[in-house]
């Protein structure tokens, strides 16, 4: 039981920084209607521009962070305005194949400067574990699943009672309806990138402080992929749900088949797994709008 608990406590873990990811996706779809596939690469470049200052530069680990999530709004801003305004008007599969690229180009960057060894932070918090209901939990997890909540907590406030939340709102509701209403659509999809940039980057910084880091964590995104089309790609509960629930069932869909069937790897096809029953299910995820077109 308690191998279970400890497994289930992981997944907790590891699908909160999954949903924080998934947040990204939905942002930028919500406003734009476009699927970053450069999602993953984003998570990636913020974790070695943390890990460049911290360990490379000697800067505290608290500067890093702040200065990372400012370089982060930056390349938010610089993807927007120089890779996608320009495609504005153009057919969406465009601009996804743009995206696409722009994960390829992210990737090379990163083994340029910083090669393909795994990479590691240092210690931030203690590493003596914490016991919870008799399970030992090492408290950069409990960080990372405060620090992630408290995110989603911040940005369901946003968008819920803010003037640019709301805003942020009535632009992924109708672009059209939203600009004749004075809403500058073109600052809302630049907000968009710098947000989604913002949220990638610290999911990348609580992985690197776990796991450290690789040019394998621009993968993340797609593993999140399956989490996002499970709680439907406009939902920003969806996100959060998905990415916990992705979490939980790849690690204690492992943790089974290890234990009872000496199968290891199943951890990286469960979420696609899902991903296959939930598109045959519910195409829009659960709580994703349903579009019903009129002939």
């Amino acid at each position: 039981m308690e191998y279970y608990l400890q497994l289930i406590v992981n997944g907790l873990v590891v699908g909160s920084i999954y949903s924080l990811v998934a947040l990204g996706f939905v942002i930028i779809y919500k406003a734009t209607k476009v699927v970053n596939f450069a999602q993953g690469e984003m998570v990636m470049v913020g974790a070695y521009i943390c890990f460049a200052l911290t360990v490379q530069m000697g800067l505290p680990f608290l500067v890093s962070f702040l200065m990372t999530l400012v370089f982060s709004v930056i390349l938010g801003l610089c993807i927007e305005r120089v890779i996608l305004r320009p495609l504005i008007g153009e057919p969406i599969i465009s601009v996804i194949m743009v995206t696409v690229g722009l994960s390829t180009v992210l990737k090379s960057l990163v083994q340029l400067f910083w090669g393909t060894q795994i990479r590691v932070f240092p210690p931030v918090l203690p590493s003596e574990p914490i016991w919870v209901a008799g399970v030992p939990i090492a408290p950069i997890y409990i960080a990372a699943f405060v620090l992630s909540g408290l995110l989603f907590a911040v940005f369901s406030l946003f968008f819920k009672y803010s003037r640019t939340g709301i805003a942020m709102r009535a632009t992924a509701m109708d672009q059209q309806a939203a600009q004749s209403m004075g809403i500058g659509v073109k600052n809302i999809f630049a907000l968009s990138w710098c947000i989604a940039a913002v949220v990638s980057s610290i999911g990348g910084i609580i992985l690197g402080n776990i796991n450290g880091i690789n040019a394998q964590l621009g993968h993340l995104g797609l593993k999140v992929f399956p989490a996002v089309i499970l709680g439907g790609l406009d939902s920003l509960l969806g996100a959060a749900l998905g990415g916990l629930i992705i979490g939980v069932l790849e690690n204690v869909a492992d943790g089974f088949m290890q234990q009872v069937f000496s199968l290891p790897g199943f951890k990286e096809v469960a979420a696609y797994v899902v991903l296959v029953i939930i598109l045959m299910i519910r195409p829009y995820g659960l709580f994703g709008t349903r579009e019903i077109e009129r002939v």
